[in-house]
């Protein structure tokens, strides 16, 4: 009998270490990956016990692809896997983030989720009212600047996730805020090469907060409201003439043709005078060049960070020369800001392309959209 005995004591505890074992490992289901439609910088792949993001394109010459594992709270504590495949693990849901772009700004706010964000580098350039009352509320914490973060601030604030992003490399202080345990991922939407591309990465967002529904509405909104402004533009009979960008010291900065500015307006039927460049970056052109090309052309947009007639004069008189400016068509999105003087257009024109599409429009071809307001952009007094 205490033999019998021994061999179902033994039986028992064998089951429970199989039985333990198997909740430890993640059972291995068919994983499906998430149709994206423009954005090629990030990938999602999602299974019955697990999600993966993919990002593929953290920059623009970036060649590794950061892997990033999402649990659930549940799923962690009965999971085993190897760190050396992912680059970083988090957990949901994610009720504490440190977001470093006023670009990602737009993407807590559209899907109800602002109230997360606990710390933020150089918060006087959010120009949000929503997050501005949480910063001025003293719910988010001032991080310092992306180059280099407050390490020890953002430490003790103990983060679920770092949303960041790196401009041509490994950013330093972001290896160390991974060494403490906190993931850190790179959202890539700047890198994208077009408007709705950079828009789409809401729906990285939505897998971060388990909100991949609503991400997916928001993002198809956005797309239809886009694509209908395009095609009333198409409508115009008249395409007018475009000079963009400014001199910075002796070389004037513009779109290339094949840049998300450029086909900004593209989509708004205009002709703009540098359309068949391609390339990297902007072009790099003499004061001459754009003069002999551009003299006449009926509009001047986005003429870099100068916000009145008065300032392009006094920084360099050549500009006087353009028809633009004589006759007072110059349009830009510096003046419209937020309380403490970050400019919108670069919080919240990523995340809508088609408010920036229907501005366009408006100023190239007012008798379109008769009721619309401009929401960026204004006339240079």
């Amino acid at each position: 009998m205490k033999i019998i005995k021994f061999l179902i004591l033994l039986l028992i505890v064998s089951a429970c270490k199989n039985e333990t074992k198997n909740d430890n490992i993640l059972p291995a289901t068919e994983t499906k990956d998430i149709a994206l439609k423009y954005a090629e910088g990030f990938k999602i792949s999602q299974s019955d016990h697990s999600k993966t993001i993919e990002i593929t394109k953290a920059w623009p010459e970036a060649e590794k692809t950061y892997t990033y594992l999402l649990l659930t709270k549940e799923q962690a504590a009965k999971t085993t896997y190897n760190k050396a495949d992912y680059d970083g693990v988090i957990i949901t849901p994610i009720t504490k983030t440190v977001v470093t772009s006023t670009t990602h700004i737009p993407a807590l706010e559209l899907l109800g989720v602002e109230e997360t964000l606990i710390g933020f580098p150089g918060s006087d350039y959010v120009s949000s009212e929503k997050t501005r009352q949480l910063i001025d509320d003293g719910k988010v914490r001032e991080l310092g600047k992306n180059e280099g973060l407050n390490t020890e601030v953002l430490l003790a604030l103990n983060p679920d996730v770092v949303v960041g992003f790196g401009v041509d490399g490994v950013n330093k202080t972001f290896e160390t805020i991974k060494k403490s345990g906190i993931p850190v991922i790179y959202n890539g939407d700047w890198a994208e090469s077009s408007a709705l591309a950079k828009a789409e990465w809401i729906k990285f967002f939505g897998v971060l907060f388990n909100k991949e529904k609503e991400a997916d509405s928001i993002f198809n909104t956005i797309e239809r409201d886009y694509l209908a402004a395009k095609a009333i533009a198409k409508q115009a009979k008249h395409q007018p003439t475009i000079l963009s960008g400014a001199m910075h010291k002796d070389v004037w900065y513009l779109p290339n043709g094949s840049s998300p500015e450029a086909q900004f307006l593209k989509d708004a039927n205009v002709n703009y005078l540098w359309s068949d460049t391609t390339g990297n970056g902007s072009l790099a052109l003499s004061f001459e060049v754009v003069l002999n090309k551009a003299k006449d052309a009926d509009l001047w947009l986005s003429p870099s960070y100068y916000s009145s007639l008065k300032q392009l004069e006094e920084t360099n008189a050549l500009y006087t020369n353009f028809e633009a400016f004589k006759t007072k068509n110059i349009y830009s999105f510096a003046n419209t800001t937020g309380e403490t003087g970050g400019v919108l257009y670069y919080e919240l024109g990523t995340a809508r392309p088609d408010l920036v599409l229907k501005d366009l429009i408006k100023i190239c071809h007012p008798e379109l959209l008769t009721d619309y307001t401009p929401y960026f952009f204004k006339r240079l007094n």
